[in-house]
Parts: structure tokens; C-alpha cells; sequence
């Protein structure tokens, strides 16, 4: 099943991410706990893809686990950053081989030590090379892309990231799923910018539940994600009881979601950090919501 035809359905509906291990060692407790997840029967799920393509055998036998042993559909991401062509291409027929529709075609991050190199003769500096790659490897691919509600890191402000966004999109991109957020107000500021710059694909919003306290100076470092004053005073109450961190921080994302679809998003997908019990509890929250 192809996630743009998923994302026409006007339902309601509550999609996660998973990430696969590092190791071959921590391949069957991270399959298990993909597994909870996908028992959940969320409309698809989507699977990492590890820096520098590290993890990319893991994340295509996730996704074609999930897919065929569970009948979710599924998105495998793909990096390109660093890359060669010859290299891309392979994990192009291998995930065409494995029966998945969906990819989201990532550039990934720099590799640590490379962040100042010269990249004008890599194949692949930017996301949407590998979205062209894709339009012209004659595939069936529904392609997914990520954006930014706050400005991606690297660009010099939000109108210069919005013009490349829309180049994304016009190379082949059919939906987008957004970085991590904790301000709901961000995300419809940034659907009213881009709707008015001509990008017009479903945009799904991506949150991360925060239900430990040392998650707060990643997600910042991650993305550089604003975090309300509401948050921040959740954190400095609760984050020194894990139990009751934990409960804030489902019942904070749980929150988001509602205000999400009581204006007019029908589609959130929820960074799970491969928590299969997190994910329930926040899909329990909305059951009547969903229908489920």
C-alpha cells in the first residue's frame, strides 16, 4: 500500500516510527519491540536508516517484517549523503526487491569529521538529488521527504529553506513528514507559508513524546526545536521521578495530537524510540478519536 493513498482517506489516523539496531546482536529485541508496535495496526510505519547507511540492512528487514508478517504498510528511509551513485542504486533494487512501495529519501547526516569538507564532487549533497535518483531509476516508489517547521539547521532562514522545500517537491516528493515540534502553533505557521509558497502535498506532523528528561537537550541538539514554557515547567516538575515523567510526557504528546486533529490534520506520525508500551498508551488515549 502506497502512503499517498493512505493519506486521501479523510479518517483520522496515527502512524509510528521505529529505528532499527546497531548491531546484528540487538536485531531480535529491536524486532520484537518493532513487532508490539505493529501489532498496534497503525496505517504504516516507517523505519531509519542509520547515519551514514550503517543500519541499512536492519531497516529493510524491519520494514519487510512489519509488511509481511503484519500486513502495516511500511516506508523505508534512505540516506544518500557521502554516498556513491553505485552504492544507491543497489539499495534501490534491494528495496524493490523486498516488496516496499514507500521510501523517504533523506540527504542523512554529515559523517562525523566531514562537516567542513568540500561536497562539490559527492554524488549526492542534498535530499533532492536522491529524490531525482529515485524519479529516474523507473520505479513505483511512493517518495516521502522531511521538512522543517522551525528552519532546517543548515539554512539561512525560513523563506530560503521553504524555496528548497518546494524544489524537493517538485522533483518528485508526493508527502512530507515534519521534524519533531512541542509548539503546535510552529506547524501551522509553517502550513500557512508553505501552502502559500505552492507546495500543496499532504504534510504529516511528526511528534516524540518525551518521557525522560535526558531526551530534552538531544531533541534540542537534534533539531533545535523551540520548547514552550509549558514544556520546560512539565520537565522541572516531573523530571526527577522517571514514573511520572513518563506520564507527563505521553499525556504532553497526547495533547499535541488532539489539538492537532481538532484542526484539521487527519495524519500524525509519532517517533516511538521503539517503545512499544509508549506508543499503546498514547494510542490508547485516542481511542474513541480514532475509532479503535
Amino acid at each position: 500500500m502506497k502512503i499517498i493513498d493512505l493519506l486521501k482517506k479523510d479518517s483520522l489516523s496515527l502512524s509510528f516510527e521505529v529505528f532499527p539496531p546497531k548491531t546484528q546482536a540487538g536485531f531480535e529485541s529491536v524486532k520484537s519491540a518493532t513487532e508490539e508496535i505493529a501489532k498496534l495496526r497503525p496505517p504504516f510505519m516507517s523505519v531509519t536508516y542509520g547515519a551514514g547507511g550503517g543500519t541499512s540492512k536492519y531497516t529493510l528487514d524491519i520494514a519487510k517484517n512489519i509488511k509481511e508478517r503484519y500486513g502495516v504498510a511500511s516506508i523505508a528511509h534512505l540516506t544518500c549523503v557521502s554516498s556513491t551513485k553505485e552504492t544507491v542504486s543497489q539499495k534501490i533494487e534491494e528495496i524493490k526487491a523486498a516488496g516496499i512501495e514507500n521510501i523517504m529519501a533523506l540527504r542523512g547526516d554529515i559523517p562525523a569529521g566531514l562537516e567542513d569538507a568540500d561536497r562539490s564532487g559527492w554524488a549526492y549533497r542534498h535530499a533532492i538529488d536522491l529524490v531525482r535518483e529515485l524519479k529516474e531509476a523507473d520505479s513505483d516508489f511512493c517518495i516521502g521527504g522531511a521538512c522543517y517547521p522551525e528552519i532546517h539547521p543548515e539554512s539561512a532562514n525560513q523563506k530560503e529553506d521553504i524555496k528548497y522545500l518546494k524544489e524537493k517537491v517538485d522533483a518528485g516528493c508526493e508527502f512530507l513528514t515534519t521534524q519533531m515540534f512541542f509548539d503546535n502553533n510552529l506547524l501551522f505557521n509553517f502550513l500557512y507559508k508553505i501552502r502559500e509558497a505552492g507546495i500543496t502535498v499532504p504534510v504529516i506532523p511528526g511528534i516524540m513524546p518525551i518521557t525522560n528528561a535526558n531526551q530534552v537537550d538531544r531533541a534540542i541538539k537534534l533539531s533545535g526545536s523551540f520548547m514552550p514554557r509549558r514544556f520546560k515547567s512539565l520537565v522541572d516538575k516531573f523530571g526527577s521521578d522517571p514514573d511520572a515523567m513518563k506520564q507527563a510526557g505521553i499525556a504532553y504528546a497526547t495533547d499535541q495530537i488532539i489539538d492537532l486533529y481538532a484542526n484539521g490534520i487527519t495524519n500524525v506520525h509519532v517517533y516511538s524510540m521503539n517503545k512499544p508500551d509508549v506508543a499503546e498508551k498514547i494510542q490508547n488515549n485516542l481511542s474513541d478519536i480514532l475509532g479503535k
